[in-house]
């Protein structure tokens, strides 16, 4: 303290800055640490019944893990006729007021005296030491800790804007530039640390292209490296890094708490331990409009280790800026839950999203629907109730890295159109054409087929007890292929281009109808006739049903394959699909044998005419299935020649 008089008595107060800036540094830490606790403690006297927050990591990050009173502080708060009581109340509103002056220092001193700083802070000090005894009503704690502009200045606005100002100094005042950041008063152990942790940043930081932000200042206090960020220009979105020995401390703060839980997730492959935030996203905090502030914790096992981490710290902050306008703009397309998908899975491409922001964002996909197929899309359509959830994440995430990527080349506009399109096109062919309904009734056909079949291997106990609930699972199994139709044509009266699929699932439809009946006289027959049956008539009917149940499987086949064909299909993939189909042909014709042979054996084994007429009635409901599925594979093949014909 007497070398620092010393200097202001010569006159050289500027060379006190550095030290005055590290002091408003630690004072700002402490400052956003005693609005916290009462916030805190407004919270707990509004719900007692609740845990008090836990403020230990928060205390210890900004020094303050010695201060008992603090820690224990929330606990004793309480409310008496809308007044918060506070018993410690005169000691934490004059640790504001000292943290106030020390936080302030270096900005009045480097500003006139008739600059805005000067007026206010005179005018919060004086507000504080006006303060007396151990309440607050909701007027003064709201003055003390809100964080809206519209709402008039607070102390929790002051402390912002001095640690802006203060920040804006600190860059002025490096002594060196470390690899972009601004440096002062460190020791040459922290070089590794600073240069770790600008690498990350440096390698990430051509992501947001011209948009401002991202300035690092780093200097020791004590046992402290401190590495502050600024992320961008919005006054609450800060980020600073404490780094003592191994143990790395990371305090965030971010307006938009659905990005603060993002960042939250992108740390955890870092090995990152949170305390303090969810309490502060609720209304009971500031009446929910304060910023959301959280502490991280590392604890590297190396000094390796410690490396990586600063560097993963670096490299993922790039991801922040423009965060929240890039997902408002995503909810044209997915969900809430899709929209962050979507922007995760561009930070761990190392992609980003202001490459697409730049080239057009949402006009770039809207241009895309309207080009790709004007029946596929009606406006107000979101992609995900025309694709599916999941392709439609994929789709974006996948525009996302080619926007970074293509701005970083340099390329045209016009050719990033061309691949959205392009992509989209594809999509919109394999979801768009109604193949998850088509495969889904194919499903409930195999799933009939295939319990019809299995029933029929069975001796006479077997089928007798199986008979029934066959029935009954069967029945419920055409209900819901019903349903698919009934989706298709629902489509359809919004969009002309679906009406071939209800074609496809009203005669796909006509084979769950056979196979359901099939199931349906198999109860009949289980409870009548069966025992009259030699091996060879169970034998025959067997046969036609595994028939059936194979060119149901075949059918299946040939849809999955019809999913991905389009004009630019490789030559095999096509002869997949008309392999397929042509199965299904030869399963009919098979069945149409194996119909006359099981007619042969039922007239020579069976004499009950209701036993007689049972078994006939199956086996030309079991054959009629395939003459219906043979009727759904050619109607099927003609589309998809069709399709890939006109290029669609």
């Amino acid at each position: 303290m007497q070398k620092n008089r010393a200097i202001a008595s010569l006159g050289h107060r500027g060379l006190l800055m550095p030290v005055w800036v590290k002091a408003a540094l630690a004072a700002n830490d402490r400052l956003k640490v005693y609005l916290t606790v009462l916030q805190a403690c407004s919270a707990h006297a509004d719900h007692p019944d609740r845990e008090a927050l836990d403020l230990a990591n928060e205390l210890q990050a900004a020094g303050l893990d010695h201060a008992t009173w603090l820690h224990e502080l929330p606990a004793s708060a309480s409310r008496v006729d809308g007044v918060l009581l506070v018993p410690e109340l005169p000691t934490l509103i004059h640790a504001l007021a000292e943290d106030l002056t020390l936080m302030a220092r270096p900005v009045l001193e480097a500003s006139t005296t008739d600059a805005e700083p000067h007026a206010r802070v005179q005018h919060w000090q004086a507000w504080l030491a006006e303060r007396q005894g151990d309440q607050l009503d909701a007027v003064q704690l709201h003055h003390l800790t809100h964080g809206q502009r519209s709402d008039g200045d607070s102390l929790h606005l002051l402390v912002m804007d001095l640690h802006k100002a203060i920040n804006q100094l600190a860059a002025e005042l490096a002594s060196e530039v470390i690899d972009g950041a601004h440096v002062w008063q460190i020791e040459d152990a922290d070089r590794p640390l600073i240069q770790a942790f600008m690498r990350g940043l440096n390698r990430t930081m051509p992501l947001k292209f011209d948009h401002p932000g991202l300035d690092t200042a780093a200097t020791r206090d004590g046992p402290r490296l401190l590495l502050q960020n600024d992320i961008g220009t919005n006054d609450a979105h800060v980020l600073v890094i404490q780094v003592v020995q191994r143990t790395v401390t990371l305090t965030y703060s971010d307006l938009h708490r659905s990005r603060f839980a993002f960042f939250q997730a992108l740390l955890m492959p870092l090995g990152a331990t949170w305390s303090g935030v969810a309490p502060r996203q609720s209304a009971d905090l500031n009446g929910g409009k304060a910023y959301t502030v959280g502490t991280a914790r590392f604890e590297p096992d190396s000094d390796a280790a410690l490396e990586a981490t600063l560097e993963g710290l670096g490299a993922r902050i790039v991801y922040l800026i423009d965060w929240n306008r890039a997902r408002k703009r995503l909810l044209h397309f997915v969900d809430k839950v899709g929209a962050v998908a979507v922007l995760t899975a561009a930070a761990e491409a190392e992609a980003g999203h202001m490459g697409w922001l730049k080239a057009g964002g949402e006009h770039l996909i809207w241009q895309a629907m309207q080009d790709v197929d004007r029946g596929a899309f009606r406006i107000g359509d979101r992609l995900d109730d025309i694709l599916g959830a999941e392709p439609a994440q994929h789709f974006l995430s996948d525009m996302l890295v080619r926007a970074s990527a293509a701005l970083r080349r340099n390329e045209p506009a016009a050719l990033l159109a061309d691949e959205a399109r392009a992509l989209l096109a594809r999509l919109v062919h394999q979801r768009g054409a109604g193949f998850d309904l088509l495969e889904e009734h194919a499903g409930w056909c195999h799933a009939l087929a295939q319990g019809v079949s299995d029933l029929l291997l069975l001796d006479h106990d077997g089928l007798r007890a199986g008979a029934a609930d066959l029935a009954a699972r069967a029945k419920a199994w055409e209900r819901r292929a019903d349903h698919l139709v009934m989706q298709a044509r629902q489509e359809a009266e919004r969009r002309p281009r679906w009406q071939a699929v209800v074609q496809l699932l009203s005669l796909s439809d006509d084979v769950a109808d056979a196979l359901e009946e099939a199931a349906f006289l198999l109860g009949l027959i289980a409870d009548r006739s069966q025992q009259e049956w030699r091996a060879e008539v169970r034998q025959a009917l067997s046969r036609l049903a595994q028939t059936v149940l194979q060119a149901v499987q075949e059918h299946v086949k040939a849809l999955t394959i019809a999913r991905t064909l389009d004009h630019a299909s490789e030559t095999g993939d096509m002869d997949a699909f008309l392999a397929a189909t042509w199965n299904v042909l030869r399963a009919e014709r098979q069945c149409d044998e194996l119909l006359r042979h099981a007619r042969r054996q039922i007239v020579a084994s069976v004499q009950a005419a209701p036993a007689l007429m049972l078994a006939n009635d199956l086996a030309l409901t079991l054959e009629l299935a395939s003459d219906r599925l043979l009727a759904v594979g050619h109607a099927l093949r003609t589309s998809v020649l069709d399709r890939t014909v006109r290029g669609d």
